[in-house]
């Protein structure tokens, strides 16, 4: 037979058998996502959802204003000695205790698992999936340059090594997903910075900072490489589901491995998504901070408030003043870049002692809010300008978003469908609370807590004042009308 024959044949035979496994394998990815699919849907409890439950579970998502919510909303109304110790490479907690009555982490929903199903109510943000790749970038790069205050890599990675070790919280090297996105970033400015001083120069040939390769490593790099696949696209959906690569289920790589691989299995992972947003007491929306803000306040602070109100653990609610500042160190947000970054394995036990005397309301903790996220804006953008002059001439703005070359846009866009429907699936169901939260409200003080100016003057405060003057136009009117009458 034709030498060219036989190798045409043993072609076609070896395209076969590589169809049939291909065939197979899809077969199998298949089966395990639909088997892990059926399975997290069966486990979701329809119970009532708009109930707070002994514990509180803020899941929360990576760049959508969490650490906001954590220091100026449930700081305020959790002492300290109510917070579950957060931890962020296993478990070191019996959530099951009846003091663990608030946990915050970035834990995907895996964590569940080791909770009491029945006693949790889970909460968590979403966020406008674009910019929160664009803020995740940002953030990478920014806390990465923090270590370029060391003269090479080596040296950072031993100070770094002693700093964790002597310190008694938990950095932001020990948490996901800046355990990985951190050192792969902080690593590729020091390659550039070394690349610089080899070629003599620190000349930067871009004004752009999402395209400088003098510096870092541009954003088109930055979401084509396997670890933000890995990582940072879809991250909501997957965090949602349970699927990251910090989960406690044994089966979320295979799943997650099968996603990535056939892209249309994502439906499973997204109706999976969908249905615990569903179930879930609250769903904020970064984009609509203010209306955020307002029904966080009201649909879980006001049950708060009540449930510990009730409770035996505390006598008073009102610490926001004594027991936590609104203000925040340097050295604290060092240790601590995200809203749940901070260690708190040991706790003091004067915290109880210094309650105020003073119950808490939805009104003051609206009131104290306002004041806590000010001080917390203004020591986020001191940090970052201080963090971003160690690359000039990166200055990440909301105008140099805008210059993104549009192929970039449509790519991110692409990578991320999943977060994209989700994100879309939200906005419904902040919607439907938004309504529900209005049909519920009807005293005064709750009421006057939504209608709330950005300069934290209510609406309802200024309609009680203002009564009174539209009544006597009203009254005057009517007596002018009667005494023209009378003259005619």
């Amino acid at each position: 037979m034709d030498p060219l024959v036989k190798c045409t044949i043993l072609l076609i035979i070896l395209g076969l058998v590589g169809n049939a496994f291909s065939i197979n394998d899809y077969d199998h990815c298949e089966n395990v996502v639909k088997k892990w699919a059926t399975t997290s849907i069966k486990n979701e409890r329809n119970e009532d959802k708009h109930t707070l439950k002994d514990l509180l579970f803020f899941l929360h998502v990576p760049r959508t204003g969490g650490r906001t919510y954590f220091h100026c909303f449930l700081t305020k109304l959790y002492l300290s000695s109510l917070e579950c110790p957060r931890s962020y490479d296993k478990l070191r907690f019996d959530p099951s205790k009846e003091k663990c009555r608030l946990l915050v982490t970035h834990d995907d929903y895996s964590i569940t698992s080791k909770l009491p199903r029945d006693r949790t109510s889970v909460v968590t943000i979403l966020r406008n999936p674009i910019d929160r790749v664009f803020s995740t970038y940002e953030f990478s790069v920014e806390v990465a340059a923090r270590f370029l205050v060391h003269p090479n890599l080596t040296y950072a990675k031993l100070m770094t090594g002693r700093l964790r070790f002597k310190s008694i919280g938990v950095s932001t090297l020990e948490i996901w997903p800046w355990k990985y996105l951190v050192p792969w970033m902080r690593d590729d400015l020091f390659a550039r910075r070394d690349a610089r001083k080899a070629r003599g120069t620190n000349d930067v040939t871009s004004n752009d900072p999402y395209n400088m390769q003098d510096v870092a490593m541009p954003l088109l790099n930055y979401i084509n490489d396997p670890i933000a696949h890995e990582i940072v696209h879809n991250g909501a959906t997957f965090q949602i589901a349970g699927l990251t690569n910090n989960s406690y289920l044994p089966e979320s790589h295979e799943v997650r491995h099968c996603v990535d691989k056939y892209h249309n299995l994502g439906d499973y992972v997204l109706q999976v998504a969908k249905k615990r947003l569903d179930n879930m007491l609250y769903v904020g929306l970064t984009e609509n901070h203010r209306e955020s803000a307002t029904m966080f306040a009201n649909v879980v602070g006001q049950q708060v408030i009540s449930q510990l109100a009730n409770s035996k653990a505390i006598a008073y609610l009102n610490h926001c003043a004594s027991e936590r500042s609104s203000s925040f160190s340097d050295s604290e947000l060092d240790q601590n870049t995200n809203s749940d970054e901070k260690g708190n394995e040991t706790k003091s036990s004067s915290d109880d002692n210094d309650v105020k005397q003073e119950s808490m309301t939805v009104g003051k903790l609206m009131d104290t809010y306002e004041v806590c996220i000010s001080s917390l804006r203004k020591t986020q953008t001191r940090r970052r300008i201080a963090s971003l002059k160690r690359i000039p001439p990166a200055n990440f703005t909301k105008e140099a978003r805008l210059q993104v070359p549009k192929m970039v846009l449509q790519q991110i866009q692409s990578l991320n469908k999943l977060d994209i429907e989700l994100y879309e699936y939200a906005k419904g169901i902040f919607v439907k609370q938004h309504k529900q939260a209005a049909e519920s409200l009807f005293d005064t003080e709750t009421l006057g807590s939504i209608f709330v100016y950005s300069g934290g003057i209510k609406l309802w405060d200024a309609c009680l004042w203002t009564m009174p003057f539209v009544l006597l136009f009203i009254l005057l009117f009517v007596n002018a009308k009667r005494t023209l009458k009378v003259k005619i």
